[in-house]
C-alpha cells in the first residue's frame, strides 16, 4: 500500500470473500484510502471512497453470537451493497473505531447553524462553512470566522431532515447537545447521504447506550411531572420550585429520581442529569406528536 496505514492489527473477520459461515482470524489494515482485510485465504479490500455506513456494536443475527467488541463497515462493491464485519480486543478496537471515523470525515465541509436554538428559543445564527475535525468523544466545526465543538457525551437527541440551500435540496443532522446545564440545538448540513450516516453515527456512539438505558425506564406520572418541573425551569431548580402538591411526596419522588440517575443535586437544588433531559424530551415529543 503507498499510502500510510492508521490501523494494523489482528482480529476476527467475515466477509462475502471468507467461505466460512464463522468468522476467521485475519489481519485488519487501515490506510486514509481503503480497508484491507485479509485471511490465510483471502484479501477483501474496501476503497473508503464507496464505505456508505458504519456500525458500531452491532451485527446481522446469524453472527451475534461470535462478535462482541465489532465493527460493520457497509460499502459498494460492484453495484451492490456488502458489508464487513470486524472483532478485536477493546483496546484495538476503540482506536480502529476512531481512526475510521476519523478517516472517513476527514476534508469533509459541512454548513452550520449553531446554536440553532437555545433551550426552546431560536437564535439569529446565521448558516456558516466548517471543516469537520474528530478527537476522542468530541466533534469539531472549524469555521474561518467561528468554531465550535460538541462533547458526545452531552448529545441528548438527533435527527435527520432535509434543508434547502442557494437553491438546492441537502441531508441534514439536527441534534440538541447540553453544554453548561443549558439545552443547544444545533444542525448540520451535509453534502450526501453517505456523509450524513457516517456523521450521524459518530454522534451517536455515546448517544445510543444511554439511549438503551432510557427506554427501560418507566417513570410515573408524579416523576414526570417534576422532572419537566426542572426542564422547564432551566435544567435546576429547588425543591419549592418543583412541589406539585405535599412537600414530603416531592421529596419522595425526588429520591426516586436520584436512584435511576435522572437527577443529581446542583448547587441551588435538583439538576437533572443527561439521562434525565433525554427523558423529558422524548416525553414532551411524545405529547407534541
Amino acid at each position: 500500500m503507498e499510502e500510510s496505514v492508521v490501523a494494523d492489527f489482528v482480529g476476527r473477520i467475515h466477509t462475502s470473500d471468507v467461505e466460512s459461515d464463522d468468522p476467521v482470524r485475519g489481519r485488519v489494515l487501515l490506510s486514509q484510502r481503503r480497508l484491507v482485510l485479509a485471511t490465510a485465504d483471502v484479501r477483501t479490500t474496501v476503497p473508503l471512497s464507496r464505505v456508505f455506513d458504519v456500525v458500531v456494536g452491532t451485527v446481522p443475527g446469524d453472527l451475534q453470537s461470535f462478535f462482541s467488541d465489532s465493527v460493520t463497515v457497509a460499502y459498494e462493491r460492484g453495484g451492490r451493497r456488502s458489508t464487513a464485519l470486524v472483532e478485536g480486543e477493546s483496546d484495538d478496537m476503540e482506536r480502529f473505531t476512531r481512526v475510521l471515523f476519523k478517516t472517513l470525515l476527514r476534508d469533509v465541509t459541512v454548513t452550520v447553524r449553531h446554536p440553532a436554538k437555545v433551550g426552546g428559543r431560536v437564535t439569529d445564527a446565521i448558516d456558516r462553512t466548517a471543516k469537520v475535525s474528530l478527537s476522542p468523544g468530541v466533534i469539531g466545526f472549524v469555521g474561518a470566522d467561528d468554531s465550535f465543538s460538541v462533547d458526545l457525551s452531552t448529545v441528548i437527541d438527533y435527527d435527520r431532515t432535509d434543508r434547502t440551500l442557494a437553491g438546492e435540496r441537502r441531508p441534514a443532522l439536527v441534534f440538541r447537545h447540553v453544554p453548561e446545564n443549558r439545552t443547544v440545538t444545533s444542525i448540520v448540513t451535509v453534502p450526501d447521504e453517505r456523509t450524513l450516516n457516517v456523521l450521524g453515527r459518530y454522534l451517536r456512539l455515546e448517544y445510543e447506550e444511554v439511549r438503551t438505558e432510557v427506554e427501560k425506564l418507566d417513570p410515573t406520572g408524579d416523576e414526570l411531572e417534576v422532572l419537566v418541573s426542572i426542564y422547564s425551569a432551566g435544567g435546576e431548580a429547588s425543591v419549592s420550585q418543583v412541589v406539585t402538591g405535599d412537600a414530603t411526596r416531592t421529596s419522595m419522588i425526588l429520591d426516586s429520581l436520584r436512584e435511576s440517575e435522572l437527577v443529581v443535586d446542583g448547587e441551588t437544588g435538583a439538576t437533572l442529569t443527561r439521562k434525565g433531559r433525554m427523558v423529558v424530551t422524548t416525553y414532551l415529543e411524545s405529547v407534541n406528536s
